[in-house]
């Protein structure tokens, strides 16, 4: 046991345990920005905006990009080991102003943490946590893997965790956290566009829904094979998953599989004829854009 004049290396860990939520169209909206990046920039970062739950569970639904610069030098100690440091220079004013602009349309998203490009924490990243921690307490730290390292698009959320000797302190330590990232079927097909490497299009409508339609068979499958195993005895029951799957069934419309073909066809030839009216529309823009340069001309 250290005694009372010692004084004692210590972590100040969280006080509950904290988890993220965050909206797809913070992930879309990030790939656009590193997209439009400048030439010059390696990575881009910004501000993560949306809410603290009741749970304490840290909802982010928006973001916007922070310009910004960043060095680092490699300096020798003196004791001869080489010491990487980093240099990060934010447009402050334009983060207040983008801050201000967004809470104009939404008042209810606040500043919730900050975001950056790249796979896990670089060197320069606790300055930036540092700036995000004068902005609101205990901000969550994104990083979006948009270089497909391990060749999928990788995000993950951190925390700072102080490191103190005494009263003083020493460093911070980021600590991942659970992260929850919730899509509809429309922008999980979108989501596994952007992490593969490379695709020769983007599907088509009809694509997306057979796509979505063969995932549902599969996932109809697996829940089939699991409630014959339940009833053979091959596979212990669990309530639970009995409750989901009966409030599953249940909330399906009791219709007879001809209404069902005829309810899906008209939804389909509703959409063949919204494709033939906007190739019309289109068309006739093309044509009178023509029209107009050829009397220009004349």
């Amino acid at each position: 046991m250290a005694s009372p004049d010692q004084t004692v290396l210590q972590f100040f860990p969280l006080s509950t345990s904290l988890s993220a939520k965050v909206h797809p169209l913070v992930i879309f909206n990030i790939c656009d920005c590193f997209v439009r990046r400048p030439d010059q920039a390696e990575r881009v970062i910004g501000t993560l905006l949306g809410s603290v739950l009741s749970d304490g569970t840290v909802d982010v639904r928006n973001s916007y990009v922070v310009p910004h610069n960043e060095s680092s030098d490699q300096i020798m100690d003196a004791v001869m080991v080489t010491v990487i440091r980093a240099e990060v220079a934010l447009d402050i004013d334009y983060h207040h102003n983008m801050l201000a602009s967004h809470q104009k349309v939404n008042p209810k998203e606040v500043i919730v943490g900050w975001f950056s490009t790249g796979f896990g924490v670089t060197g320069g990243s606790a300055l930036i946590h540092e700036f995000y921690s004068r902005e609101v307490a205990n901000p969550v730290h994104l990083t979006v893997d948009t270089g497909f390292t391990n060749g999928e698009a990788s995000i993950k959320a951190f925390v700072s965790i102080n490191l103190s000797l005494g009263d003083q302190q020493l460093a911070a330590q980021f600590q991942e956290i659970p992260l929850d990232l919730r899509m509809v079927e429309a922008e999980r097909i979108g989501f596994d566009i952007l992490k593969t490497t490379a695709v020769d299009k983007l599907p088509t409508d009809m694509e997306g829904m057979e796509a979505t339609m063969e995932r549902l068979l599969a996932l109809i499958d697996d829940t089939y094979k699991y409630v014959d195993d339940v009833v053979e005895g091959r596979v212990a029951p669990d309530n639970s998953i009995g409750r989901f799957i009966s409030d599953s069934v249940a909330s399906l419309p009791k219709i007879s599989p001809s209404a069902f073909d005829k309810l899906v066809n008209d939804s389909l030839q509703d959409q063949l004829l919204l494709l033939y009216l906007s190739s019309i529309t289109r068309t006739q823009l093309s044509l009178a854009e023509k029209l107009n340069t050829a009397a220009q001309i004349l």
